[in-house]
């Protein structure tokens, strides 16, 4: 009896992939493509830029699945390929702007008092918003976002740290407020 494409794991799968296995690839594509593209959109892409790079990062894997080795998992893989596009993007189209953006905004709320963590990422800069969703989001070392910026080190992880205090403070239940039921993070 043949195991179906859904009960293998994504390690099998690259390797079937690498071996020209479309219908695999497919299958690693549904099952990863909205993690890519809930990144990049975090990062700051706009959804059809998401979709456009998310795409062209699932292209770039499946021509280079081989190298894939499965030392960490698919999915962070290919969310660094993605990630590493984005920034590309962001770099030829000159829209990389070192500008905080007004720190005295109230956080964004909706009718229940929640705070979406995407709405408090885009409170943060976009060096900070970047820094810290290809750390935390993407997975990358500081030294490789440093790399891939063309930061000193120093000033990537200080935008980490500005950039998580910063969305602590605006993921904070109200005082007196459960934590359960001031906040919801998507």
């Amino acid at each position: 009896m043949t195991q179906s494409l859904g009960d293998r794991h994504d390690v099998e799968l690259a390797a079937l992939a690498a071996a020209g296995g479309r219908r695999e690839f497919g299958e690693l594509v549904r099952r990863h493509g909205s993690a890519v593209r809930g990144l990049l959109r975090r990062m700051g892409a706009q959804p059809s830029l998401a979709d456009d790079i998310a795409q062209d990062a699932f292209i770039q894997a499946f021509e280079r699945c081989a190298e894939f080795r499965g030392e960490g998992t698919f999915a962070a893989w290919v969310k660094r390929i993605a990630a590493r596009l984005y920034i590309k993007r962001v770099a030829k189209e000159a829209r990389y702007v070192a500008e905080v953006e007004n720190e005295d905004a109230a956080p964004p709320t909706d009718h229940a008092g929640r705070v979406d963590l995407d709405e408090a990422l885009k409170a943060l800069s976009e060096p900070e918003r970047l820094c810290v969703s290809l750390c935390h989001g993407a997975g990358m070392a500081h030294p490789e976002i440093a790399a891939a910026l063309n930061l000193p080190l120093g000033t990537v992880k200080s935008h980490v740290k500005r950039g998580l205090d910063k969305l602590r403070a605006r993921l904070q239940p109200q005082a007196g407020q459960p934590l359960g039921s001031a906040q919801h993070v998507g």
